[in-house]
């Protein structure tokens, strides 16, 4: 039987939907671990399945160190205006763009193989592949630019 506390301990790892946590535990018999291996696995179909979707609005976030000497803009598209203004969504460009400051990727491809500063056991492109699975959405960065004297 799995519990609603074990459900939300699951959520608050991932920001996966509550009926979503569910069935992974479900399937892995109460076992966290296993439970995270499985959304971790969707999630990546979930990803290759809205590649190919447009995206059409989107943000754009700006980073600026405090030194003031170092700063990027950056692009961040998704499907619809609904995700654009969801508060974990101008956060996710937000990272982004703070990543982009600090690693001073030349291209997009590269960008997105780097290690994910707030987390390096994953990359730029893991963390937005989180993100395409919490909203349902895809999710691209479009461009950056990054400054610095």
């Amino acid at each position: 039987m799995i519990t609603s506390e074990q459900i939300k301990q699951l959520r608050d790892k991932t920001d996966v939907s509550v009926m979503a946590c569910k069935r992974a535990l479900e399937e892995a018999e109460g076992d966290m671990e296993k439970a995270l291996n499985l959304l971790a696995e969707r999630g990546l179909k979930i990803a290759e399945e809205k590649s190919e979707r447009a995206t059409k609005a989107g943000i754009i976030d700006a980073y600026l160190h405090p030194t003031k000497q170092i700063g990027a803009l950056l692009e961040l598209r998704s499907e619809t205006d609904f995700v654009a203004k969801n508060q974990d969504f101008q956060a996710l460009a937000h990272d982004i763009s703070m990543h982009i400051a600090a690693s001073c990727p030349q291209d997009i491809p590269e960008l997105l193989n780097q290690p994910y500063i707030k987390n390096p056991d994953i990359t730029v492109g893991d963390y937005i592949k989180e993100a395409i699975q919490k909203f349902g959405e895809n999710i691209e960065v479009a461009r950056f630019t990054r400054f610095n004297i």
